[in-house]
């Protein structure tokens, strides 16, 4: 049977980054994110509900949200679900926890400005405007952003 593991969310942040590095130097941030949803219900009155869910990011991403994020910020996240699983040190017993595992990332200003971040590999890019379409007109994967301010976002 074929399967898919995608998840695709949109919050602020609960707490500042904490990042840390594995014995070999590979970055891991561990975030918090608030995700709501609000809807009327049937008595007209109008309900939220917020999820607090946990997210990991490895490598320079990781590096990245660390520095440029903070408590309260915006972030659109897409990455998979990892289910994680051990003994509880006191009780013995068998704990879970699912989070998801980053795999690309956007920053989001809430206000439509800069947020003041780079460009980061693997984080979907918005489009470019150009004169005329082509397909050489998007860089390719592993070229470095354009040097100049004119930034279209």
């Amino acid at each position: 049977m074929a399967s898919f593991n995608k998840v695709i969310l949109a919050g602020n942040l609960t707490r500042d980054p904490e990042l840390r590095y594995t014995p070999k130097g590979t970055a891991v941030a561990k975030i918090g994110l608030a995700v709501n949803r609000t809807w009327t219900g049937e008595d007209g009155v109008k309900k939220e509900e917020v999820n607090f869910i946990d997210v990991e990011a490895w490598g320079r991403q990781g590096e990245v949200i660390a520095q440029y994020m903070k408590k309260g910020r915006p972030l659109l996240v897409e990455g998979r679900l990892k289910l994680d699983s051990w003994e509880d040190k006191t009780t013995k017993q068998k704990v879970s926890k699912l989070k998801v595992v980053l795999e690309s990332f956007s920053f989001i200003d809430s206000k439509g400005g800069d947020s003041g971040a780079p460009e980061v590999p693997g984080a979907p890019r918005p489009p470019r405007p150009t004169a005329a379409p082509s397909p050489s007109a998007e860089p390719l994967e592993g070229d470095s952003p354009p040097e100049s301010d004119d930034v279209p976002f």
